[in-house]
């Protein structure tokens, strides 16, 4: 029996098996999201508001100042319009619910897949896929509200498993579709932008750069060109209040604290604070240089001589699990770092917790338990302050394990070779 035991274990960590137990899985799910939107009654909350801001649209108003609904204003970037504008036309002017989770459901499941795809690039096991199919409130995110971060999130673990398979413009082009949903898409640009340096150069990170922007403003142009200061201000709103009664994560800090300059000041800082921590210990490791030497060898040394280095010593270091483990790891900084958590977020946090996790040395057990923990403080409705708790130190898990758990990746041991080639390069 004990063979048997630790031959399954086995199994469940080897890699290579990763490709039919995401097929199964995905079947699976498949019948249960249609059993969710069969069995679970639909839950109204922002979607008859995304149908009153699109019918403002229709009649011609561009001005985000004027766009209200009854949950709330307009206060998302302009692709979000554009895509609930087809929901619009697509549902009978959003009276046909049933078709919309339908809608959604396909979207859960393409996200589903291409995270899927994500993890099998980065070589992870198959005991983390069961956990992705697993979560309650990720069917009702996608299944039973129909929130647009099913939209941004989507955009960008799309991104995440186009960079992995080195098609950069296309990555690009994935994730300014996320952030023209919703801002909270510029959390991971950061280690975006190192992971350019290190895999492209000056140059091409440019035109990266470059691409993403003028995407945003084509996607913002007819809003920008009405009213351009209320449509910056309403969907790149940095300063925007919380309410405490709605937070997912700072429950437990008092109110009079909560909505403080200095509780959001002090987050800021931290937030800053880990990013920098990061991109001098971590994000920087395929290049085997301080950040400052990194910078200096890309930004100040001519363009031929910086790319000649990048294209031959640095990029074939830029790998898939290094792509997920960086990108991931900044949302999750941010995720932690924020002040206010909504429910409908986890639909950007939780498709890379388990990768995180696993990053993070936990093991099988570990990995599950906390995974556990996670899953039942989102699924606490309303928060409390241990529900709140235990989604603030999931994250704090997730960030200090990855920092700890990736102390030696990328260390050049003595006598080592230069590195040639990548496994999954085109």
């Amino acid at each position: 029996m004990s063979s048997i035991v630790r031959t399954a274990l086995a199994e469940a960590q080897n890699p290579r098996n990763s490709r039919w137990v995401s097929r199964l899985l995905l079947v699976a799910d498949a019948a249960l999201c249609g059993l969710v939107i069969w069995k679970v009654p639909y839950t109204e909350i922002d979607w008859r508001t995304y149908m009153e801001h699109i019918e403002l649209y229709i009649s011609g108003e561009r001005d985000y100042a004027k766009i209200e609904g009854g949950t709330g204003p307009l206060v998302y970037p302009g692709l979000h319009v554009y895509i609930y504008r087809a929901l619009y036309s697509l549902t009978n002017h959003g009276t046909d619910i049933r078709l919309a989770q339908i809608i959604f459901s396909g979207v859960y499941l393409t996200t589903l897949a291409v995270v899927m795809g994500i993890y099998r690039m980065a070589n992870a096991p198959p005991y983390l896929l069961p956990l992705l199919v697993l979560s309650k409130r990720l069917h009702s995110i996608y299944m039973l509200r129909c929130f647009n971060d099913c939209f941004a999130a989507l955009g960008l673990y799309t991104a995440i498993y186009l960079y992995q398979r080195r098609q950069w413009s296309f990555g690009s082009i994935a994730y300014t579709c996320g952030l023209g949903v919703k801002m909270s898409m510029l959390l991971p640009l950061p280690s975006i932008l190192m992971i350019f340096l290190q895999a492209l150069g000056k140059d091409r990170t440019v035109t990266q750069v470059l691409l993403i922007a003028q995407m945003q403003i084509m996607f913002g142009y007819p809003f920008a060109r009405a009213q351009p200061l209320s449509y910056l201000t309403r969907s790149f709103d940095f300063s925007r209040a919380f309410l405490h009664k709605w937070t997912v994560n700072w429950r437990f800090i008092p109110p009079s604290i909560f909505l403080s300059r200095p509780f959001a000041l002090s987050l800021l800082a931290l937030h800053i604070s880990l990013l920098a921590v990061f991109a001098y210990t971590r994000w920087t490791r395929p290049s085997r240089r301080s950040l400052p030497d990194l910078l200096k060898l890309v930004l100040l040394t001519t363009a031929l001589q910086s790319e000649d280095v990048v294209d031959e010593q640095i990029a074939p270091r830029v790998t898939p699990a290094f792509i997920a483990t960086t990108i991931l790891g900044a949302n999750a900084i941010g995720a932690l770092c924020a002040r206010s958590l909504h429910y409908q977020f986890f639909a950007w946090i939780a498709w890379g917790t388990p990768l995180l996790l696993w990053r993070a040395g936990l093991g099988p057990v570990g990995t599950v338990l906390v995974w556990a923990a996670q899953e039942w403080g989102w699924n606490t409705f309303p928060s409390t302050n241990g529900s709140a708790a235990v989604v603030v130190a999931a994250l704090a898990v997730q960030v200090g394990g990855v920092w700890w758990g990736t102390r030696l990746d990328g260390i050049e041991r003595e006598g080592e070779k230069k590195e040639v080639g990548h496994e999954h390069e085109e």
